[in-house]
């Protein structure tokens, strides 16, 4: 599986930068990578994470120790309502976290941010109108270290990562990176 480049600004962080200065994501949405995290995440066919997992991992691995990048503090998964969670059996986001944690040695905290209302599938909305739609919809419930990172499955329009971004800057973190399996093309 090949890896994207590191430094790379897409045009929407050139415009309106996020509140986190670097995202690590090694993969494409795009076929096999979509299939394998489809089938994890509403499957719960945990064998197609364990690849993705393990590539991730050495992919941050070797951005750590190629490119003298320092490791956050704390792996904060992306919360999921408790409702959806139960539905789907498990936040994928926190099973990232956490493997990924044990892994690099870096703990996980999925109780530093929560979600505090439902609100409109995502899923077919513009960036814009996730923005609007994930308005106010994250608190963070206890303190929160320098360097930490978001951890997600996947980034669509980015609209999620900003918001919780956003959200921890506010709340202490300074320097805020976004970690993910894969991205949308485009």
């Amino acid at each position: 599986m090949s890896h994207a480049g590191n430094e790379l600004v897409c045009s929407d962080c050139l415009i309106s930068p996020p509140a986190f200065a670097h995202s690590y994501i090694p993969w494409r949405y795009q076929y096999p990578v979509d299939g394998m995290i489809s089938r994890y995440k509403y499957n719960r066919q945990h064998k197609f994470a364990r690849p993705l997992i393990a590539g991730f991992t050495s992919y941050v691995e070797s951005v750590f120790r190629d490119q003298n990048h320092i490791k956050p503090h704390l792996l904060i998964p992306s919360p999921m309502l408790s409702s959806r969670r139960r539905e789907r059996g498990f936040n994928q986001a926190r099973d990232i976290a956490e493997q990924l944690g044990a892994a690099l040695d870096i703990p996980v905290s999925a109780g530093i941010v929560r979600r505090v209302r439902k609100v409109q599938a995502q899923r077919g909305l513009s960036r814009e109108a996730r923005l609007k739609n994930l308005h106010g919809v994250f608190e963070v419930c206890a303190k929160v270290p320098e360097r930490i990172a978001i951890v997600d499955d996947v980034v669509t329009t980015g609209a999620t990562a900003r918001v919780l971004a956003s959200a921890l800057r506010d709340a202490g973190a300074t320097e805020i990176q976004v970690w993910a399996l894969a991205r949308t093309p485009g």
